[in-house]
C-alpha cells in the first residue's frame, strides 16, 4: 500500500496547463545550422541560462579517416523531431527549445545537429538539452552515410 497521497482529480491537467515551456524551432532541413542563432532564438528575458549542443562533422570515425558525409531523412523526420521537442518541453517546465538537424551532404566542420535550451536556471537547461539530444538521436529517422578516405562507405543508423 502506498503512503503517497493521491493527487486531486484534475491535478495533472492543472499542472500541465501551468507549464510555460515553448518550442521555438524543430526542423529537419538541408539548410546550414547556426548555433549562435539557435542560442539567441531560445533565449528570453526570463531565462538565466542557455545550454547549447552542436554535433559537428569530424574527420574520423572508429579510427578511420572520414572524407565525406551525407544525411538522409524519412519523410516523417520533421514531424518526429517536433514531437520529441514537444515531449521535452512538456517534461521540463519553463524551457524554450530550438532544435534542428541537417540533411544532405555535409563538409568536415559543418553542424549536423544543433540544439539550444533556455531556462531560468542552468540545471534544468542542462538536463533538458541532454535529454533532447539523446532523444533526437534515438527516435528521429535520420541516417548517415560516411565515405572514408580508403574509398569505402558505411551507413550509420540503418537496421539490417
Amino acid at each position: 500500500m502506498s503512503t503517497e497521497p493521491e493527487a486531486a482529480p484534475g491535478a495533472a491537467d492543472a499542472a500541465a496547463a501551468k507549464n510555460t515551456s515553448e518550442v521555438i524551432n524543430a526542423t529537419v532541413s538541408d539548410l546550414p545550422l547556426n548555433a549562435e542563432h539557435a542560442n539567441g532564438a531560445a533565449w528570453s528575458p526570463e531565462c538565466g541560462a542557455v545550454v547549447g549542443f552542436s554535433g559537428i562533422v569530424r574527420n574520423h570515425d572508429g579510427g578511420r579517416g572520414v572524407a565525406s558525409l551525407s544525411y538522409s531523412a524519412h519523410p516523417s523526420a520533421e514531424e518526429v523531431i517536433a514531437g520529441v521537442a514537444a515531449d521535452i518541453a512538456a517534461k521540463y517546465d519553463g524551457v524554450r527549445i530550438w532544435v534542428g538537424h541537417r540533411t544532405g551532404p555535409l563538409e568536415i566542420g559543418d553542424a549536423a545537429l544543433v540544439a539550444a535550451v533556455a531556462a531560468a536556471h542552468r540545471g534544468v537547461a542542462f538536463a533538458a538539452c541532454s535529454d533532447l539530444v539523446d532523444t533526437v538521436k534515438e527516435h528521429v529517422p535520420i541516417w548517415k552515410e560516411q565515405g572514408f578516405q580508403d574509398g569505402t562507405t558505411e551507413w550509420v543508423g540503418v537496421s539490417d
